[in-house]
């Protein structure tokens, strides 16, 4: 069987390289594009002596020039300390990022996935949300560079579909957790373990009964391959997360819990724009793709616990 030449941008990162390990297991030749913004090379440093692996340390608000056969657009910063440190540069990588690899997608008739966001979604006035939702999003606020950046990212790979007709499909991530995280990337998972392990106070912003969605990345991985197997013409959005809703507070007593930690929880104000509530309705999901998570919280915990024992110890 001839082998299909992938590139993943930004698969130096937390999820993009767990996604270049798993497309490399099925038998791809595997380009992985990444700045090192936010993306580490020891993510990927296991995946650099195989002979179908190749690293470019590459921009992508600069022209692309790889051939292949499928293209994962998954560069951007994801997480808000990240994404609010050049707030500019973000939203560049979300518009022209998509504008680049959509002109790639088209020349080399390649099909493209973007991994856009719930971020879409903002502040949900409706629960849980499903892809129809058109989402309510503050279009000034400090995390519109990323909210307003992915969705203009989703408006152009739609307009490159009808006009063009680029091969495109669009899923949106539900928060997602695992090895592999960054210790100082501010999202909730990664703080509370970090927090834990060493045995500071877990810091929990308003008073802990806003809700998210965990999915663990093996099991997002599983859903965004099949997305880009999926039948021709099926372009999504698509949710990818876990339907299964969590407390922050329920979190953190999870986190110390696993831990043995003895923290303490503490309480600091709400973040400007925060959503109170996300959690996916993954219908779609379920039937286009035949997926839903499989992996439990605590299990799932457990593991990224290791490895961040590991890492920081």
């Amino acid at each position: 069987m001839k082998r299909k030449r992938v590139l993943v941008t930004g698969g130096a990162g937390f999820i993009g390289s767990h996604l270049c390990e798993r497309l490399l297991e099925k038998g791809n030749d595997v380009v992985c594009m990444d700045n090192l913004f936010t993306g580490q090379k020891d993510n990927i440093r296991h995946l650099m002596d195989n002979p179908y692996f190749e690293f470019i340390r590459h921009d992508i608000l600069e022209d692309v020039y790889v051939e292949c056969d499928e293209i994962y657009n998954l560069a951007c910063p994801a997480s808000p300390i990240h994404y609010q440190y050049d707030p500019i540069k973000t939203g560049k990588t979300s518009v022209i990022g998509a504008l680049h690899t959509l002109g790639l997608a088209k020349r080399c008739h390649a099909r493209i996935l973007q991994a856009s966001t719930s971020e879409v979604y903002g502040n949900p006035q409706v629960h849980p949300q499903p892809e129809s939702y058109c989402g309510s999003v503050n279009p000034i606020g400090v995390r519109s560079c990323y909210d307003e950046g992915k969705r203009m990212a989703e408006t152009l790979f739609f307009d490159y579909h009808r006009q063009h007709g680029v091969d495109i499909k669009v899923i949106r991530i539900f928060n997602t957790y695992g090895p592999r995280m960054r210790s100082d990337d501010g999202r909730v998972v990664s703080n509370f373990i970090v927090q834990a392990l060493k045995g500071d106070d877990i810091t929990i912003y308003g008073d802990g009964k806003q809700t998210r969605s965990f999915c663990y990345v093996d099991d997002l991985i599983d859903g965004m391959i099949r997305m880009m197997e999926s039948r021709e013409g099926f372009t999504g959005p698509v949710n990818l997360g876990n339907p299964v809703e969590c407390t922050m507070l329920s979190l953190a007593e999870t986190v110390i819990r696993l831990t043995g930690s003895m923290s303490k929880i503490v309480h600091f104000p709400l973040p400007q724009d925060d959503p109170v509530q996300r959690k996916p309705v993954i219908d779609l999901a379920q039937k286009e793709l035949d997926w839903e998570p499989v992996t439990a919280l605590n299990d799932g915990l457990q593991k990224t616990i290791n490895y961040f024992r590991s890492a920081l110890f």
